[in-house]
């Protein structure tokens, strides 16, 4: 396979990752200002956030006021985007 197009996949992998984790801060941020969920944005955005949050929302419930879960998930998301990149090392490379 060609190096170029290896590359391509490699950093197209990693930007859909790096897309994903700032659409789920800025969704969590939203949390602050409950009205900004209600706009046609912040609805758009609970549709591509919140099956994956509510994965950890169903295992770690709030602490009082406070919901740690979107922590969790970024936590979780970065590693899964490094066990990602290490599987697509050892098929590419």
């Amino acid at each position: 396979m060609s190096d170029n197009l290896i590359y391509l996949i490699f950093k197209g992998v990693e930007k859909a990752f790096q897309i994903y984790s700032i659409l789920l801060v800025i969704y969590i941020l939203m949390s602050w200002v409950p009205s900004m969920r209600e706009t046609k944005f912040g609805q758009i955005l609970a549709k591509i956030t919140e099956p994956y949050l509510g994965f950890f929302r169903k295992f770690i419930p709030p602490l009082g006021m406070i919901d740690i879960s979107p922590i969790v998930a970024l936590f979780a998301l970065n590693l899964i985007s490094a066990g990602v990149f290490s599987v697509l090392k050892i098929i590419f490379l």
